[in-house]
């Protein structure tokens, strides 16, 4: 079955363990799942990027979209949503256009300048212009390294948990059917790379029953530095290793 999966026994568990930490951390600060995944991923096997971690993404943005769908900021979504487009169709060159070792590269290149901005950037105002760049921003990343997340929290970061969790999971959710649908047309999508998603959904239910707890027991800005520090780390592992294979 590992075979089946590209991937070793001890690269499977790594993954899933990360699995495990990336959806717990998005359930409780709203992103983070991918931050923490892709890296590893990007190490282990590049191969399965942005597919694999695509799919495996989607079921907790849909529980948590749907755990507090009273919190989206639907103004914002709808910019966000107008931006995804133009920027999947660009992410969608990319990856055509690159190796599996080069989108490892780029996605630990990504993670790292997520990581960098997320701790330094100052407060954004969520206009719709701000909102429209933001989307197009997650929609490139998203679709050519999974990892759509950080443009759009950049601009909730300040927002209240109840705000900031469900309007970038509706997002993500918004956002993933574009970038599946993409690969899809684009024949970037191989049976494997689902079967892994498949593989990985116990490690992110896991994560998810996890955050329930800690949503209420914590605020999710306390989690940040330690994501953030383990997100630059991989990243740049990740870069190190697309950049030498």
């Amino acid at each position: 079955m590992i075979d089946a999966l590209h991937v070793s026994v001890v690269g499977f568990v790594a993954i899933l363990i990360a699995m495990v930490i990336g959806a717990t951390v998005q359930g409780t600060v709203g992103f983070g799942q991918n931050l923490v995944v892709v890296p590893v991923v990007a190490l282990l096997v590049p191969e399965a990027l942005p597919a694999a971690l695509v799919f495996a993404g989607t079921p907790i943005t849909i529980a948590m979209a749907v755990r507090e769908h009273h919190g989206i900021d639907r103004r914002g979504l709808a910019w966000m949503t107008a931006g995804r487009v133009p920027g999947t169709l660009a992410g969608l060159v990319i990856v055509v256009t690159l190796s599996a070792s080069a989108l490892g590269a780029l996605a630990g290149g990504v993670v790292l300048v997520a990581a960098v901005a997320s701790a330094i950037a100052p407060r954004l105002p969520a206009t719709a212009p701000a909102a429209l760049v933001a989307g197009t921003a997650s929609g490139v990343f998203g679709t050519a390294a999974a990892i759509d997340g950080p443009p759009m929290a950049l601009l909730y970061q300040h927002h209240p948990g109840p705000e900031l969790r469900p309007t970038l999971a509706a997002a993500f959710v918004v956002g993933s059917v574009m970038t599946v649908t993409g690969l899809v047309l684009a024949g970037e999508v191989a049976g494997w790379q689902i079967a892994l998603a498949l593989a990985l959904f116990p490690g992110i239910a896991a994560g998810f029953l996890l955050s329930r707890p800690l949503t209420r027991m914590l605020h999710g800005r306390s989690l940040r530095p330690a994501v953030l520090a383990v997100a630059g780390l991989t990243g740049v592992a990740a870069l190190v290793r697309g950049i030498t294979a």
